[in-house]
């Protein structure tokens, strides 16, 4: 049986769609408040060589914090970095397992998965 790890905010209503999901389906998790437990840079970088698209897909890119202060979406590096530094950027709800992670927009790409 595979563990996941949901990378998750639980003021965000998908993010608690993708956490009912989980429960409904009896997948064995771990739950990562990201914005109370941060992942460092190392990590981020661990999520974006995982990750199923293209790592724009982990940015919020409509995010007023992300319009101030835009950074270069095509170098996983300063990616990693910038996520670190500012973890509200992160998209929501991240589900990670057997060697993938996927982001649960929509909510189907997590079903999918499970």
């Amino acid at each position: 049986m595979t563990k996941w790890t949901l990378y998750h905010n639980p003021q965000c209503s998908k993010s608690r769609e993708a956490l009912a999901l989980l429960q409904a389906r009896g997948a064995d998790f771990e739950i990562i408040e990201y914005l109370k437990d941060a992942p460092s840079a190392a990590e981020i970088a661990i999520l974006i060589t995982e990750l199923d698209g293209e790592i724009t897909e982990l940015v919020r890119r409509k995010e007023p914090l992300f319009q101030e202060a835009p950074f270069d979406l095509s170098d996983p590096e300063t990616v990693a970095r910038e996520l670190a530094a500012r973890p509200r950027l992160l998209e929501r709800p991240l589900l990670r397992g057997e060697g993938r992670v996927t982001v649960g927009r929509p909510l189907e790409k997590l079903a999918a998965r499970l």
